[in-house]
């Protein structure tokens, strides 16, 4: 029997994408290992996100340095490109590492912080013995600057996320009037003050930007960008959100906007389809293979208006015709897939 440990370490991280992967390829995966054994190594405040008859090994700093004895598992599957959670000394269990992005590379960050974490992802990928990217163009960067030694990479998309029963709670905030969204991590990468203009030519829109704040400078100056646009009080950030929450914005809002600078696949482009929502991206980076021909694109950031309006009018002309293409086009990231494919490589890798 193979026996594989699957890192759920991310999952310390409540309402993010990575939580959210982690659970939903965990649960799925867990659904189809037979004859294979699989086993989550996972923080104890999050236990409960497995049943009850999962193997469980609990996560906690410590491991950073001395890791667990995995002596009777096959396949340590890192679920992070920059975990540090990998067994280093045990080099009888082989290692699958799944890399999201190269982000980093395409941040205004200084060169000697992009050397640093790509040396780290580096050091992880010369511990793996095989490599899954979540879209070709993660695969590309990978390959354009890491080196693999020739080992197997393989593309497996990720599913989209199953929207909850769409509910605000009562200190939820609920929009006004007719309103965008955006959801994901506050931060420069996100390039969320390129949708403040929209407001400013759209008075009866509101903008809805939901996440951690990763980078509090950065939510600094979209409050200030707000200010100078006069749109300061239809702009609203409103931190992390449940699930509930959140597919009560995507069911609501007019359409979801991402002028982001680095996605390793965007899972919000899916998911808002998920319910015939038209989506406006840039693009950067993963969102052209992911949005394909049924996202509208944001060509001149400093003109996003017109994009913005023809796509809104070809939308509406559409009607349902479109709104059922979305569907569709959503339906075919799913996770009953994504975790066939980890099983075929697990099983190529025994």
């Amino acid at each position: 029997m193979m026996r594989i440990i699957f890192d759920c370490e991310r999952m310390k991280y409540v309402n993010t994408g990575l939580y959210y992967y982690c659970l939903n390829l965990g649960r799925t995966i867990q659904q189809h290992t037979c004859p294979e054994q699989l086993s989550v190594f996972i923080p104890n405040h999050v236990r409960e996100a497995f049943d009850s008859s999962t193997t469980c090994i609990k996560q906690h700093s410590l491991q950073k340095f001395l890791m667990p004895s995995v002596g009777q598992y096959h396949i340590w599957h890192s679920t992070y490109q920059s975990s540090q959670y990998l067994p280093r000394r045990n080099k009888k269990i082989k290692v699958l590492l799944t890399i999201h992005d190269l982000n980093f590379l395409h941040e205004d960050k200084a060169e000697h912080k992009k050397e640093s974490c790509l040396k780290h992802v580096q050091q992880n990928i010369d511990r793996s013995d095989a490599i899954v990217c979540i879209s070709e163009f993660t695969k590309n960067d990978v390959l354009t600057h890491c080196n693999t030694a020739g080992k197997p990479i393989h593309v497996i998309y990720n599913g989209t996320n199953q929207l909850h029963q769409p509910v605000l709670k009562a200190k939820s905030y609920r929009p006004r009037i007719p309103f965008l969204f955006n959801v994901g991590v506050i931060a420069r990468k996100k390039n969320q003050h390129r949708i403040l203009p929209l407001l400013q030519r759209n008075p009866a829109l509101e903008l809805i930007l939901a996440g951690r704040h990763e980078d509090k400078e950065y939510a600094h100056f979209l409050h200030q960008q707000a200010s100078e646009l006069n749109v300061e009080d239809r702009m609203h950030l409103v931190n992390e959100i449940s699930e509930e929450e959140k597919s009560w914005y995507y069911h609501n809002c007019q359409a979801v906007v991402m002028p982001s600078l680095a996605e390793g696949f965007g899972l919000p482009v899916t998911e808002a389809m998920s319910v015939g929502k038209p989506v406006f991206l840039s693009r950067h980076t993963a969102l052209p293979e992911i949005g394909k021909d049924f996202a509208f694109y944001l060509h001149d950031f400093d003109n996003i208006h017109d994009d913005f309006a023809d796509g809104m009018q070809r939308y509406q002309r559409a009607g349902s015709q479109m709104k059922a293409a979305l569907k569709a086009y959503s339906a075919t990231f799913n996770w009953e897939d994504s975790a066939r494919k980890y099983i075929d490589v697990y099983r190529s890798m025994a």
